[in-house]
């Protein structure tokens, strides 16, 4: 069973990327959830993870949800107040038979992860730089 812990994630900012330390904020029906305010503090900044294993017959299936809102802050009436300008979703799933290895979990995770570096234009391109897929 894996623990609920610190998750460092890193940005793609230059010259200098940025860690966020995404902090356990509890387990509800299973799923496992992290997350990390802004500098603010304010709740509706935070940045998710949440990550959910099932089990169905011979499959197993794992769950990533992430959120990671950009906020603005407007000036009205001479008071600073907060607002979620836009929030990205990105959801995961990972289906796998229950006999697959840990090594081919592995595998697996490795190559999607290898598929969305910046030197991979047909995956990078077309979700980064919002280009068509021709």
């Amino acid at each position: 069973m894996a623990q609920l812990q610190n998750l460092v994630i890193t940005d793609r900012q230059t010259p200098t990327p940025v860690n966020y330390t995404l902090a356990p904020e509890g387990e509800r029906g299973g799923v496992g959830i992290l997350a990390k305010a802004d500098s603010s503090g304010i709740a509706i900044s935070k940045k998710l993870l949440s990550l959910e294993r099932r089990r169905s017959g011979p499959r197993i299936r794992f769950v990533e949800k992430w959120q990671f809102p950009t906020m603005v802050f407007e000036t009205i009436n001479g008071v600073l107040i907060p607002r979620v300008a836009r929030v990205a979703y990105v959801d995961i799933t990972w289906n796998f038979q229950d006999t697959h290895i840990e090594q081919e979990r592995n595998d697996v995770v490795g190559m999607v992860t290898s598929a969305h570096e910046p030197g991979k234009p047909f995956t990078h391109d077309t979700i980064v730089k919002d280009t068509a897929v021709f």
